[in-house]
């Protein structure tokens, strides 16, 4: 796993308004949780996990970061 990757997904999705309010409502993780955990694994497997359920999303935010969606939500298989 990439941890660095994960990171950057993770900021990716909650600097965009509509992807971290959906991200907290589907993880049921609030802000500071987030911030407590960022770095943590299941925080990597929450945004795999989250991004895998919506190819419009995994495709932009793979785009953002300059990786392949497959790189992406691979990043912790």
């Amino acid at each position: 796993m990439d941890p660095t990757l994960a990171l950057q997904a993770l900021a990716a999705i909650i600097a965009d308004e509509p992807l971290r309010d959906r991200f907290l409502a589907l993880t049921g993780f609030d802000p500071a949780t987030i911030r407590a955990r960022a770095a943590e694994p299941d925080m990597a497997d929450a945004v795999a996990d989250f991004l895998s359920g919506h190819e419009p999303d995994l495709i932009r935010i793979a785009a953002q970061l300059g990786v392949t969606p497959d790189h992406l939500v691979g990043m912790v298989r």
